[in-house]
């Protein structure tokens, strides 16, 4: 008999950060994952939360500012009903937008190509000349 698998959030995002990598290669790096989820012990959890690690933060940022943009936060989700964001993420994406970050939740591999082949068709926003950019 065969299982239902279900994808993972976890999935999904190295499914998205892969196809990213592929279709980008020259903004490697720009794409980062916040490891701000998981289980921790408590001595592990005080040293990263005194290292600057914040509740609610996006699981992806593109850190390119685009259009109007500074940069592109991505909270991965899944299709799942119980897979919602929670109250400390909507709190950091309303934060997130004020300073001027569009911020985007993506279900599937689709919405995300979607959101990001758009985003990265903004024009560059650069505060330094693009002489001293190497892409």
């Amino acid at each position: 008999m065969k299982k239902n698998i279900h994808h993972t959030e976890s999935d999904l995002q190295q499914a998205c950060v892969y196809w990213f990598h592929l279709q980008y290669p020259g903004h490697r790096g720009m794409l980062f994952a916040v490891p701000n989820g998981g289980f921790r012990i408590a001595r592990e959890a005080v040293r990263l939360y005194n290292e600057g690690v914040t509740p609610g933060v996006s699981d992806l940022i593109l850190l390119e500012s685009r259009g109007s943009f500074g940069s592109l936060c991505i909270e991965m989700k899944t299709t799942e009903r119980s897979s919602r964001q929670s109250d400390r993420q909507k709190e950091w994406q309303h934060k997130a937008e004020l300073m001027g970050n569009k911020y985007i939740v993506c279900r599937t591999f689709e919405e995300f190509r979607d959101a990001v082949a758009e985003y990265m068709e903004l024009p560059l926003n650069f505060s330094i000349p693009l002489a001293d950019v190497d892409f």
